[in-house]
């Protein structure tokens, strides 16, 4: 009996150990299974050298700490009425508030955006449009998560950079690089804060310098000039972005960011950035004398299109002409004249009227600078002494242009489709032209003539047609008549809204018009 209970009991472990094998050897399988094929695997990490290109993590590890994401809020007071017709204002004006009562609500108004810490003592660096008229402003840091009430120390519009000071020491402030130093091609990073994310870092090259965003025949804006001197890249900048630091591949601050180009509103790959010299000497401006101080010439710039190039014989790869030289300004002492080509300031290349204005914009008034031009097909250089920039304090209460159809105006016969007419009493008052402005004023432009094309339009003052001056109508009859050549070049006197200037058109005259 014993010996049976043993077989049994041996058995029965026989059994047990059986099934535990087949056990392990399904799991065995379906471990094979699960795994597949073998596979090579290396974790060693990137080589992240600097000089490899493979990785961009140092750079970003030394930029990073310094860029904080900034929060504004605007409180905006608003009255609601509980009888929805009382909020339409006919409805207000005949029954006044009796059908509702009106009671006033406070909203609040949250806006997000990025900056830079440029001092170890608490200067930030961001968009004027970021912190504009907000009421509150605080700066997080966002590696460390701390958070400081902000004010603002100063705000330009003309630059669209605000400088902000948060009470903190030993900050990790970022390095300023020249941004005159860049060319189209160079590696760039933006860092910032797209749509509330977190901070975000994105790659990309200079795509562009010296951009504007102005439209095409706005030369003479109404207003005070904003000035655009933008980097341009394809690094991914997005809402949120603004204010936020455009660095070179070595972590230098190069840039604030500021727009985008977009169909959509979101990143197309056309961003653009206000370079770090303008956005420092902002900056210097504000902290030092409470002012921002910038350079003047006295000189209405104008791009030199294909058509300028060709009647004033230059090239037309670069530069700047001269429409017109204020007297008595730094450019009328230096002995510029209008019609000159300026294509270089300092060692600088001038590449359109907005470069020239940034450039100046940034002298030093009173310090000694040099400026070359072309003349009658001769390269001349000019010393002068920096002006320094007034901007008007208050707007000037201009007429509003009229157009005036005459009874009969003649009609320059080399510029098809124009209405001239003198440059009297009547029109002088209702296009705001000094008396010093001579000429004839044009009444009418056919839309479909060269004139047309090449910008001339109603309102604008004829002042000078193929170098030969023009000081009434008929002057401009017989001009127009006489004119040869393939490009008519005609100099206008023009008023829009609050600024005026001179500028020059080149109107073709071979092509026919309807």
């Amino acid at each position: 009996m014993k010996l049976n209970r043993a077989l049994i009991g041996f058995s029965s472990v026989a059994v047990l150990l059986t099934a535990a094998f087949a056990t392990l050897r399904f799991v065995a399988i379906a471990k094979d299974a699960i795994s597949g094929p073998a596979v090579r695997i290396d974790a060693k990490p990137v080589n992240r050298d600097p000089g490899s290109g493979n990785s961009y993590s140092a750079v970003v590890k030394k930029v990073a700490p310094s860029v904080v994401n900034i929060y504004s809020t605007r409180f905006i007071k608003q009255r609601y009425y509980r009888n929805p017709m009382m909020a339409d204002p006919f409805f207000r004006q005949f029954f006044g508030d009796q059908l509702g009562d009106a009671r006033e609500m406070t909203r609040r108004q949250n806006w997000l955006g990025s900056g830079v810490i440029v001092t170890p003592d608490g200067y930030v660096l961001t968009a004027n449009h970021v912190v504009e008229g907000a009421d509150e402003i605080k700066v997080a840091i966002a590696t460390n998560k701390t958070e400081f009430a902000a004010r603002i120390v100063g705000s330009d519009p003309l630059t669209d950079i605000a400088v902000l000071k948060i009470d903190a020491q030993n900050l990790p402030a970022v390095t300023l690089g020249d941004s005159s130093q860049l060319e189209v091609g160079d590696v760039v990073l933006a860092v910032g804060n797209p749509f509330g994310l977190g901070q975000t870092v994105t790659r990309g090259i200079v795509s562009a310098l010296s951009r504007s965003l102005a439209m095409d025949g706005d030369e003479i804006s109404s207003g005070p000039r904003r000035y655009q001197d933008f980097i341009q890249t394809d690094a991914s900048i997005n809402q949120g972005n603004s204010g936020g630091a455009l660095v070179d591949a070595e972590g230098r601050l190069i840039g604030i960011n500021d727009a985008i180009v977009s169909p959509s509103g979101a990143s197309a790959g056309v961003g653009f950035a206000v370079p770090v010299n303008m956005a420092r000497i902002v900056m210097e401006g504000f902290v030092n004398g409470g002012k921002v101080v910038r350079g003047y010439l006295g000189i209405d710039p104008q791009d030199l299109s294909a058509g300028l190039a060709r009647s004033f014989g230059v090239p037309a790869t670069g530069g700047v002409l001269v429409a017109d030289v204020g007297p008595g300004t730094p450019a009328e002492k230096a002995g510029l004249k209008s019609g000159d080509v300026i294509t270089d300031i300092d060692g600088r290349d001038i590449s359109s009227a907005e470069n020239l204005r940034s450039t100046v914009a940034q002298l030093r008034p009173g310090a000694k600078s040099e400026i070359k031009i072309i003349r009658d097909g001769v390269e001349k250089t000019f010393s002068f002494t920096v002006g320094e920039l007034q901007l008007p304090t208050s707007n000037m209460n201009v007429p509003s242009r009229q157009k005036r159809q005459p009874t009969s105006p003649p009609r320059v016969d080399a510029l098809n489709g124009v209405g001239v007419q003198d440059l009297d009493s009547n029109f002088r008052r209702q296009i705001g032209a000094p008396l010093v402005v001579v000429g004839a004023v044009v009444t009418d432009v056919d839309d479909g003539s060269n004139a047309s094309v090449a910008g001339l339009r109603p309102g604008d003052v004829i002042t000078e047609i193929n170098h030969q001056p023009v000081s009434k109508g008929d002057d401009a009859v017989k001009l127009g008549h006489a004119a040869r050549g393939d490009q008519i070049l005609v100099k206008v006197w023009r008023r829009n809204g609050d600024a005026a200037g001179t500028r020059y058109l080149s109107v073709d005259n071979t092509r026919h018009t309807k």
